[in-house]
């Protein structure tokens, strides 16, 4: 039996992490939702088990930053000796969400032009897409439109969470910064996206962008579940676990007013 070690407790979230910017947000609420939070309550008498993992996917220009910002995440490490990254590197990064084992796969793929066919055959099943740009480089935020459709290319674009985030950050005067977010919102706005700036080099912003998109993404994996339930019939008990052929796992019990 494989059995994993215990999540770190820097990985542990028991509260919504919040939006950067409210105008740009994929939603402004407090709190998770609350048929999301009584699954996870139910979880500890055993209605909830394992979760499974998420695939996010990471694209942009060559060079605007994805790769620094996967590993300052993911290993806390800045690299100043870039290397661009050949076809596509993946990191696997694991949390505890409300009291709940969940995993994001982070899909770093590359942004030259020669390596796009072999990038984009790993597209698809994406449940989040961060399209990073750098906030010094006008050209690299035009680039995200022809990114993200690409992207979504090879996925539902109603089932997938946008992020677009503006790297090196430490790298903008005060005024270049505020001329730069003000047309990156607008992009967003435009995307339907999430809106981030960040720097891999302080680590500014980096912690607090992916544990919003674990919070975000775990909470839209609960609620389709949860739906996917309700299509059955009253009284099942929702099993969210690895293995995608055993989603549900059925019961006779009854079913929980609070997440009505």
């Amino acid at each position: 039996m494989n059995i994993l070690a215990p999540v770190r407790r820097d990985r542990v979230l028991a509260e919504l992490p919040q939006y950067l910017r409210k105008e740009a947000a994929l939603h402004v609420h407090k709190d998770f939702h609350p048929r999301v939070t009584c699954a996870c309550q139910e979880h500890r008498t055993g209605t909830v088990g394992r979760f499974k993992i998420s695939k996010v996917i990471v694209v942009g220009d060559l060079s605007v930053g994805k790769t620094c910002l996967i590993n300052r995440f993911c290993k806390d490490t800045f690299d100043k000796n870039y290397k661009a990254t050949i076809g596509v590197d993946f990191e696997m990064e694991r949390f505890e969400v409300l009291g709940i084992p969940f995993s994001l796969q982070l899909w770093d793929t590359a942004g030259q032009e020669r390596f796009k066919c072999i990038a984009s055959t790993y597209y698809r099943g994406a449940q989040a897409i961060i399209i990073v740009f750098n906030l010094n480089d006008v050209a690299s935020l035009e680039h995200t439109k022809q990114w993200l459709a690409d992207a979504l290319k090879e996925n539902d674009p109603s089932s997938v969470l946008l992020f677009l985030v503006g790297s090196k950050k430490d790298l903008s005067t005060p005024a270049q910064y505020v001329l730069m977010e003000r047309d990156a919102i607008k992009v967003a706005q435009e995307m339907k996206a999430e809106y981030w700036a960040v720097s891999s080099l302080t680590g500014e912003n980096v912690r607090e962008f992916f544990f919003r998109v674990a919070a975000l993404t775990f909470e839209a994996n609960v609620l389709a579940e949860l739906e996917k339930s309700g299509a059955r019939r009253i009284g099942d008990v929702v099993r969210i676990n690895s293995d995608d052929n055993n989603l549900y796992l059925t019961a006779s019990k009854k079913k929980p007013t609070c997440c009505l």
